[in-house]
């Protein structure tokens, strides 16, 4: 039977709850996503992610969504496992990923995985992303993994981890990011502007084990594209 595990990581004085979510995109990489859901205290599959869970020899703790991309055959393996159902119709505001975020703030996730999230829709694609920008989401660490990539939003200040070499891309969204100081890349920044729509702060390269971003107005779309994993891939 399927039971939410209590919160096991110990943060600054403190235990930090972390959430693992299942969209029904593309997954490139199962051993990623099998590492952050042995580590997970709450695992959530967003409608059809259900499929990449139980690819996994996992069952989620619950499935969040308008159900319409789960197979009948999967609700009942599911059902039978202890699988909590939060059904939304499927004319509504918010996309089903959108849910799964905001049920798993209020659990009291103070870290979220999303897996699945990027495909083959550009729309869904685009509309994931921007979710890091939601309000709700202020004072939690989430972030979208592709296998060898990984996005998160920058707010305030942020820190970058990865191997010298990794790419990194900084986007503004919503508008201009002023006064970015970005410390550890291959092309610093010292309280510069990066304006919405250009491109100038796509791939630059991580200097050492991390860097450091600071931002004093806006937001920064980060993503990192870890070259060592990929290497690791290929043996």
């Amino acid at each position: 039977m399927v039971k939410e595990a209590e919160p096991s990581r110990w943060q600054g004085g403190s235990f930090v709850m972390r959430a693992v979510l299942f969209v029904n995109g593309d997954l490139p990489e199962p051993e990623t996503a099998r590492r952050l859901v042995q580590t997970a205290d709450l695992v959530v599959a967003v409608d059809g992610g259900s499929r990449h869970v139980l690819a996994l020899g996992v069952f989620p703790h619950v499935v969040i969504g308008d159900l319409d991309s789960l197979e009948p055959d999967l609700r009942v393996r599911l059902a039978e496992a202890g699988t909590r159902f939060l059904s939304y119709p499927p004319e509504k505001d918010e996309t089903d990923l959108e849910l799964a975020l905001l049920y798993a703030v209020e659990r009291g996730a103070k870290e979220v995985f999303v897996l699945g999230a990027l495909g083959k829709r550009i729309d869904q694609t685009v509309a994931n992303l921007l979710l890091l920008a939601h309000p709700a989401l202020a004072g939690v660490a989430v972030r979208i993994v592709a296998g060898n990539q990984e996005a998160f939003l920058i707010r305030d200040e942020g820190l970058i981890e990865g191997r010298p070499g990794d790419t990194v891309s900084l986007i503004p969204i919503g508008g201009d990011a002023r006064g970015v100081t970005a410390e550890g890349l291959k092309w610093p920044l010292a309280d510069e502007t990066l304006r919405f729509g250009p491109a100038r702060g796509i791939s630059n390269v991580l200097l050492g084990r991390e860097a450091r971003v600071r931002v004093r107005e806006g937001f920064l779309l980060c993503v990192v594209i870890h070259k060592s994993h990929h290497k690791e891939a290929k043996r």
